[in-house]
């Protein structure tokens, strides 16, 4: 049974010492269920939000983004154009811990929504290159993972080699991935700090400007490419704004094949999707893995007319496979999420209900 507001709002007032809760309002996760989560205000008129996991998922997923959050010191944290959450305190409850956080305000905006231009569009691109121009060192200080060109390509690889061991990978798409990991001029780029996990639902947003970045469980220095990926869902108009604004802060012209590796990994969410259904063992979600790796096929016809290669690029829209992907999100167990995260820390802001504590 889920835990009333007034509940984590006690456990809030044990993780951190000298909290003054005045009022506790019940804070919805779209129907998840991830976490059992509260937003608190506080008598000095702050807000604070606690979030109790309900499985042994989220629970991982709410340690590794604690993980990340310490790492990223007030001296990192300056050199970002938005803010990112603080971790306030913790207190054990029922085999698990309740996670207080400051609350961030803002709002969510769909992939589809944003505008074409270099208005929302620009600074989510001066975001993500903000991300990506941040030290190196803390990262491995911090005992996260530190990836090499060569070891995100034996990531991909081995991503493509368990589809394909599964014996349901049409093999027109084992062959264009392959193909894709042979080309080994896609994979000559610099590791930078990336995110790891970014999608429309990690940025918050007010006057077409992002203030905040939510969710930073996968923290890495690893592919850039991996934060890019989505912003080829957008607009035409939008990616072109997004990707323009990150030029200009990023020597992307050292990394030209970025947008080949960017496709590569849109798809290969496909992939993963149906390694979840193996795992999980559930029918359900293997078949639909499979009816997406069909409608994938359709899409690129074949290797042949549309490699993901240097020498023509992908030509398959990214929105294609992320329709896909989002086709039948009520029939994904919790705690699945593309790109390997979780919800972020201040999710979905809306579908609050109030009550004094």
């Amino acid at each position: 049974m889920a835990r009333s507001h007034l509940t984590l709002a006690a456990l809030a007032t044990s993780a951190v010492p000298g909290l003054d809760v005045s009022g506790a309002r019940a804070y919805s996760h779209g129907g998840a269920g991830e976490f059992d989560s509260a937003l608190l205000n506080t008598r000095d008129g702050s807000t604070v939000i606690v979030r109790v996991p309900t499985s042994q998922v989220a629970e991982t997923e709410q340690s590794a983004d604690l993980v990340a959050l310490r790492a990223l010191t007030t001296g990192i944290r300056s050199r970002l154009p938005f803010d990112v959450p603080r971790y306030l305190g913790q207190a054990p409850v029922g085999g698990t811990r309740a996670v207080v956080y400051d609350y961030l305000p803002g709002s969510h905006i769909a992939v589809e929504e944003v505008p074409p231009g270099d208005g929302l569009a620009g600074s989510i691109g001066h975001a993500i290159a903000a991300i990506h121009a941040l030290p190196t060192a803390f990262v491995g200080e911090a005992g996260l993972p530190v990836m090499s060109a060569a070891e995100c390509l034996t990531a991909a690889t081995s991503v493509i080699e368990s589809a394909a061991s599964t014996g349901l990978l049409p093999v027109a798409l084992r062959d264009r991935w392959r193909d894709a990991a042979a080309d080994h001029s896609i994979w000559q780029f610099q590791p930078t700090v990336i995110n790891g996990s970014l999608t429309a639902d990690s940025f918050l947003v007010e006057d077409e400007a992002v203030t905040a970045v939510l969710g930073w469980s996968a923290l890495r220095v690893g592919d850039p490419a991996r934060d890019l990926h989505w912003l080829l869902a957008m607009d035409p108009g939008a990616t072109d704004g997004a990707l323009g604004a990150y030029a200009s802060r990023r020597q992307v012209a050292t990394d030209r094949q970025f947008t080949q590796r960017a496709m590569l990994y849109a798809e290969l969410e496909v992939a993963r999707w149906l390694l979840h259904g193996r795992e999980v063992r559930d029918q359900h979600i293997v078949d639909d893995a499979v009816e997406m790796l069909d409608g994938l096929v359709d899409r690129v016809h074949s290797n042949a007319m549309n490699p993901l290669s240097t020498a023509t690029g992908p030509i398959m829209a990214v929105n294609d496979v992320e329709a896909m992907l989002d086709r039948t999100p009520g029939d994904r167990p919790d705690g699945y999420r593309r790109s390997g995260g979780m919800k972020p820390v201040a999710d979905d802001q809306s579908d609050v209900s109030s009550s004094s504590a």
